[in-house]
């Protein structure tokens, strides 16, 4: 356990805006996500504005009193509400061998409709602090009413992109899941899969974690999530938030833009059940793949040598395991954050020290992330 909260603090700038932050409890609708390390070995985590009143979607965790609190990056400017080139909403993000942070700006904020210009993957070196990039995802690569741009897996040694779109943007609406390919060379974007059944809920899925119901009042459905590319690079696995299953699909297909729909559709490969549902995946440095277990509470590993899942970290304190990265010195980092707690309609107990946590798990010498396969 690394750092670990009841609830989320920030380092505001300003006592008005923590006045604010602590007078409207916006804190009750504020879940660490996606943590990731960089290479100089400071942590970040997302905290995607899915209700109002978010301080920074964008966040490095600072310690200050002893305790950590989330400091807003890459700027407090930069994570302005309202100002379409400014981070809006991120979930998903990668740090690259590069050192280079990946933003994937969801646009959206509490659900309304993204505003043209919102929806955007931001490139930031981290070794000079500046932007390198802002690269627009428009409506019809993402409709600005359903999309909900999840997750990314970057490959810079052929110049792509992949993008998971769970297409649950628009509560009580039909998914509209798929996935998204970004050519860094011609900058330009193609969705594939929509509606593909591998990228759509599992039909009439429900799942429950300690025999409760995700959502008190209603079954949740999220389509394309947890995403990871492969160390060699020619394989890109998925999966749906609701449903088990895995699913893989050869990048060959995907970085040729002249590839029909219809083949690539064919092309996907199930690879069977994980046997629990899964909000993040990543794939290390030697072809493994690891996954969160929502169900299981926390983390297993698929080896595509033997075809075999297998539990690999579990802890009743890991509820809802979210996003898995790795550390620069062999470790799993995940973080269990409550999100059903939060927004599925049942009461948290704002006192427990564990609502929200960030783990390491040592996995074995030399791993590392996908990115950093020879």
């Amino acid at each position: 356990m690394i750092f670990h909260w009841s609830r989320l603090d920030w380092n505001f700038p300003d006592p008005a805006m923590k006045l604010d932050f602590e007078a409207n409890q916006y804190w009750k609708k504020a879940p660490a996500c996606g943590v990731k390390v960089d290479q100089q070995g400071r942590y970040y985590v997302s905290v995607p504005r899915w209700a109002a009143g978010i301080p920074a979607t964008m966040n490095r965790i600072v310690i200050k009193d002893g305790k950590p609190l989330l400091d807003a990056f890459p700027s407090w400017e930069w994570n302005q509400a309202g100002n379409v080139h400014a981070l809006q909403s991120v979930l998903g993000y990668e740090i690259d061998e590069f050192n280079r942070i990946w933003l994937l700006d969801q646009g959206k904020i509490a659900y309304e409709p993204s505003p043209d210009g919102s929806q955007k993957l931001v490139v930031w070196d981290l070794n000079t602090n500046r932007m390198i990039d802002s690269i627009n995802i428009p409506d019809e690569i993402a409709s600005y009413r359903t999309s909900f741009l999840n997750d990314l897996v970057v490959d810079n040694k052929n110049g792509f992109v992949y993008i998971t779109d769970s297409g649950s943007g628009w509560p009580d609406h039909p998914l509209d899941g798929g996935i998204i390919v970004y050519n860094m060379r011609t900058r330009t974007l193609r969705r594939v899969l929509d509606r593909h059944y591998s990228t759509q809920d599992f039909p009439g899925f429900q799942f429950q974690i300690d025999d409760k119901p995700i959502y008190k009042n209603q079954p949740v459905r999220i389509g394309a999530d947890g995403i990871a590319l492969s160390a060699d690079r020619s394989t890109l696995y998925y999966c749906p938030l609701t449903g088990r299953n895995l699913y893989a699909i050869d990048t060959s297909r995907l970085r040729n833009y002249n590839t029909p729909l219809a083949e690539i559709s064919q092309a996907v490969r199930a690879i069977g059940s994980k046997r629990t549902t899964s909000g993040g995946i990543h794939a290390d440095n030697r072809g493994n793949v690891f996954y969160s277990m929502l169900e299981g509470k926390g983390a297993g590993a698929y080896s595509p040598f033997s075809n075999t899942f297998q539990d690999f970290v579990s802890d009743d304190r890991m509820l809802w395991v979210d996003g898995v990265a790795f550390d620069q010195k062999g470790s799993l980092l995940f973080n269990s954050n409550r999100i059903y707690g939060m927004f599925g309609g049942y009461e948290m107990d704002w006192t427990y020290p564990y609502n929200l946590v960030i783990w390491k798990a040592f996995v074995g010498n030399g791993v590392k992330s996908y990115l950093y396969a020879h």
